[in-house]
């Protein structure tokens, strides 16, 4: 990709240093924007920037985007045109041991983000939203329009943040967008993280040689999209033309079983044990699916990366990366 080196084009990114974070800060630096990213470093880690801390346009600050005052004060030095909100407490299992946090992380820090966007004249705001925020809908594929039933804190902190960006974005006259994510894999999805996605746990079996264990038959499928693609919505997003609070699953409308998962691990690790198949999880959802279609009639987005391509370049990555 030809570097367009624009330094008039400002971007913060906060959870900069996270598994998306990380991500989307390469793609702003490698168009040739000027990017801060503000982590706390509670999941992320700063290996993940090592590429952008080459980078003259690139800075870093430790920061908990909760702190107002002390965020305010980043966004006002920075000055961005587009602040892309990543920085979250992204354990569901811990939003429900411990729902303070998550209110703190998910939904007192998108209130900083909003204040500081609006005190400092920042003209777009871009949300990391989840699919979590539908619950269990057996209503398939899920739409932007779909019943919201989050099943969780967390999920529930993600729709209380989409309703204060879209009431903020109705005030104060900017333009917020919503990505909700659905399954995303990729490079540098910490298995060790409590919220990995089912793709991360796998790779972290396999790569070990252990057995890997499914519940439930193997059946429940995901829509599962790549971090490259899911960092290009957060983009073009960021570069919206549109104006006031738009809302877009960012998925692939294809669903994928883990048996069909399974299949693509074993053509890279022939030798691994058979899978240990156990009783499905009370409460695990059996079927995700997103509907597209809205993101590329609005954005011109669809997800481009083939999974079984995506995959295999994933494997490829954790094998030669030591950690």
């Amino acid at each position: 990709m030809q570097k367009h080196h624009n330094p008039e084009r400002r971007v913060l990114v906060t959870g900069g240093a996270g598994f998306i974070g990380s991500h989307t800060v390469d793609l702003l630096l490698e168009q040739g924007t000027s990017v801060l990213a503000v982590d706390n470093l509670a999941t992320g880690h700063e290996a993940n920037l090592e590429t952008a801390k080459k980078s003259t346009d690139f800075r870093f600050e430790c920061q908990d985007v909760a702190q107002a005052d002390a965020f305010h004060q980043i966004v006002e030095r920075f000055h961005p045109q587009a602040i892309i909100h990543l920085a979250a407490l992204v354990s569901v299992q811990e939003s429900i041991h411990n729902p303070a946090l998550n209110f703190e992380r998910n939904v007192l820090a998108t209130q900083s983000v909003i204040d500081a966007a609006q005190k400092c004249d920042v003209r777009n705001v871009v949300f990391a939203s989840s699919a979590a925020i539908y619950g269990d809908n057996p209503e398939l594929p899920l739409r932007e329009t779909s019943e919201k039933q989050p099943l969780s804190p967390y999920g529930g902190a993600k729709l209380a943040s989409e309703a204060l960006l879209m009431a903020a974005a109705n005030t104060y006259h900017f333009t917020a967008t919503a990505n909700r994510y659905f399954n995303v894999y990729g490079p540098r999805q910490d298995p060790k993280s409590p919220y990995s996605g089912v793709l991360s746990i796998f790779l972290s079996r396999f790569l070990q040689g252990q057995t890997p264990t499914v519940f439930g038959d193997g059946q429940q499928t995901r829509d599962f999209i790549s971090v490259q693609d899911v960092a290009r919505m957060n983009v073009m997003a960021a570069c919206s033309p549109l104006d006031g609070f738009h809302a877009f699953n960012v998925c692939t409308g294809s669903a994928t079983s883990l048996l069909d998962i399974l299949a693509v691990f074993r053509e890279q690790f022939p030798d691994t044990h058979e899978t240990v198949f156990k009783e499905a999880r009370p409460g695990d959802i059996i079927h995700s699916l997103g509907a597209p279609e809205f993101a590329r009639e609005k954005l011109g987005f669809s997800a481009s990366v083939p999974l079984r391509e995506g995959l295999t370049a994933y494997i490829e990555s954790a094998r030669t990366t030591t950690v």
